[in-house]
């Protein structure tokens, strides 16, 4: 469905866009490939890796409504990555992260809506669910913006639905390239939050891969959330460094001991699907069904039993220690 079009990434420098990119370069023949980011010089570096043709790079901030327009005329399909993630960052600097994950949000559903864009895909996080940071608020606050955006839209053909997973193994700021420098650098120990601490766990080209999926399956509304395994954080620290004592700091502000990416609290709107989960929006469609059991490629959902959670906690996959270095192997450096 990519072939002859053209799409948009915000916050295309990432490790999430440069990763999307190879995999349409690689599968597919887009009429174009738009990176919109605010950083020039990891445009300038990204250019030297992608210089196809196709390719377009556009310097713009997702809290420049105007910049943001100008860039989204002739799109076909939006993903939406930009975002301030850092949760101790959000919490000192709260109104810069509103900015870019709220009001970035805001901008990009005008932009797609004033252009006719086809579909938007917004990427979301754990963090979202039940959320105890500004960084997982505003990402709901954005999730919410982004779902509502389906009922909005009046006489524009424009969908738009989520997409919400948990922690990318080796992504830029997370915690394995972290380990590895303190590694590299001749560590005694590794500083570990909590003992207990759990987290979801996905390689990146199994996002971007899930993401490109959910274009094709989406009816517009959706949150999609992936079921992928979980880890413990001691688990990670013993499979990177086996040799070296293990410190516990305490958890960082914002932070939680462990993640939900399907609340118990919305079971009643959660199904599940053979390989992900959906959870379908509070309000009502004013234009469509609001039934998400059956989606466009004809796969079918069920609801999920009362009560029912999804959490890195009770998940019933975690990877052993061998299972998280065959993960982390898969990491391109």
């Amino acid at each position: 469905m990519f072939n002859n079009k053209t799409i948009l990434i915000t916050g295309g420098t990432g490790s999430f866009g440069k990763k999307y990119v190879k995999t349409l370069l690689c599968h597919h023949k887009p009429k174009k490939i738009i990176i919109y980011s605010r950083d020039e010089l990891k445009q300038f570096e990204m250019q030297q890796d992608f210089n196809q043709p196709c390719m377009r790079y556009f310097i713009g901030d997702v809290r420049d409504k105007e910049r943001l327009t100008q860039a989204m005329n002739g799109v076909d399909f939006v993903i939406h990555a930009a975002a301030l993630k850092q949760v101790p960052a959000a919490e000192y600097n709260p109104m810069e992260c509103i900015k870019t994950n709220i009001s970035g949000a805001e901008n990009v559903i005008s932009a797609a809506l004033a252009h006719n864009v086809e579909k938007v895909i917004a990427l979301s996080t754990d963090k979202a669910a039940n959320p105890i940071n500004l960084y997982g608020a505003t990402k709901l606050v954005s999730d919410k913006l982004f779902v509502a955006a389906n009922n909005i839209s009046g006489g524009h053909k424009t969908t738009f639905a989520v997409v919400r997973y948990g922690n990318v193994v080796g992504s830029r700021g997370s915690v394995v390239p972290f380990f590895e420098k303190l590694i590299a650098e001749g560590a005694t120990e590794l500083p570990i939050t909590h003992k207990d601490m759990t987290r979801f766990w996905i390689t990146l080209q199994d996002g971007v891969d899930f993401v490109l999926k959910n274009f094709t399956r989406m009816l517009g509304g959706e949150i999609f959330v992936p079921k992928i395994p979980s880890i413990k954080i001691t688990d990670l620290a013993t499979a990177m460094a086996p040799h070296l004592p293990q410190k516990i700091m305490g958890i960082r502000p914002g932070e939680k001991l462990h993640e939900v990416m399907c609340p118990g609290e919305i079971c009643y709107s959660t199904f599940e699907f053979a390989d992900h989960f959906v959870i379908a929006p509070a309000i009502k469609f004013s234009s469509r069904s609001n039934d998400f059991t059956v989606n466009a490629l004809n796969e079918t959902g069920k609801p999920v039993p009362e009560g029912y959670e999804y959490d890195s906690q009770n998940n019933p996959d975690f990877l052993s220690i061998d299972e998280i270095n065959s993960f982390n192997q898969q990491v391109e450096q």
